[in-house]
């Protein structure tokens, strides 16, 4: 998936650091992924979607929790011990 690859370089240098202290996970990988020019949409089961030409709406969900990850969203996940975030890929069913 593109899209994928695409939103992994927003979060390798992202315009702001990830503060916890001042914002929420979810709120400032919004942010980030808006101020690269995604289209950012409201999500009633994901913390958010994504638009994108190619792959149509993918939903995310945010967390610091790697053991919350389940295969059904894309996550973003941010280990802040390291300060390295990963963006996965939802499982598609082929």
């Amino acid at each position: 998936m593109q899209l994928i690859a695409a939103m992994q370089e927003v979060f390798r240098q992202p315009p702001i650091p990830y503060e916890p202290q001042k914002h929420s996970l979810k709120a400032w990988a919004k942010y980030c992924l808006q101020d690269r020019g995604y289209k950012v949409l409201y999500a009633d089961r994901a913390d958010f979607a994504i638009e994108s030409r190619t792959d149509g709406k993918v939903f995310f969900r945010v967390t610091e929790n790697p053991a919350d990850v389940t295969p059904d969203y894309g996550w973003i996940v941010c280990d802040r011990t390291s300060q390295v975030t990963r963006v996965i890929a939802p499982h598609t069913p082929e």
